[in-house]
């Protein structure tokens, strides 16, 4: 479906969500931040000036972006009008949050789509959200051994899956259990959804592609 640049002469969008309180962002077809009411600016704990022209996805943790661009890529398809994700969204300063993140569809006269609008609705009592820095945590084989245990594979499994010594899978896993101070499998998988490692909506379990040397 044919998509042009929103129209931005009229200043209808921020004049109403600014007065309304809602934290709402108007995208183009390359889903980047056109116009954003300043609910929307505050929250993310950025300016206008930097808000504007930004990618989206990137404002969110990558453990949801993908799965948040194939939404947004959707709208712009005309394969649907409207989407809601619960997503972890990023502050300037690392910090986040989380929230849900509500994908409309706008529309003109002609039928053609006009551009995206983004709705945030952070949650009411906000929790402190650990997340990940943005350094390399893991070598490609403690990424596998950690999807392998989230998915629930014994040690058996994992050293036929990855070719090692049951001893090699357990001196993998012994480290990984150090590394994040944890002291058990069921321990390790919970924190490692908790910082955000893995894709949100994956199965089996991957691990988010940022966080691997």
């Amino acid at each position: 479906m044919a998509t042009r640049e929103p129209d931005r002469d009229a200043g209808v969008f921020p004049t109403f969500f600014d007065r309304s309180g809602m934290r709402a962002a108007l995208l183009d077809d390359k889903l980047r931040v056109v116009e954003a009411s300043v609910d929307f600016v505050r929250e993310l704990d950025r300016s206008a000036e930097q808000m504007h022209g930004r990618y989206l996805p990137e404002l969110l943790h990558p453990s949801v972006r993908t799965q948040v661009a194939e939404q947004l890529h959707r709208l712009l398809d005309g394969q649907r009008t409207r989407f809601v994700e619960w997503v972890l969204a990023l502050r300037s300063d690392g910090s986040a949050f989380n929230g849900e993140l509500i994908g409309l569809a706008v529309c003109g006269d002609t039928g053609c789509i006009d551009g995206l609008m983004a709705l945030l609705r952070p949650e009411k009592e906000e929790h402190s959200v650990v997340v990940a820095g943005r350094e390399k945590l893991l070598s490609q084989m403690d990424a596998r051994i950690l999807e392998g245990v989230a998915a629930g594979a014994s040690t058996v499994q994992l050293a036929g899956l990855l070719f090692l010594s049951c001893g090699g899978v357990e001196y993998h896993l012994t480290a990984l259990l150090r590394s994040m101070k944890v002291r058990n499998r069921s321990a390790l998988v919970s924190k490692a959804y908790s910082m955000g490692l893995f894709r949100v909506g994956s199965w089996p379990p991957r691990v988010v592609p940022d966080y691997v040397a």
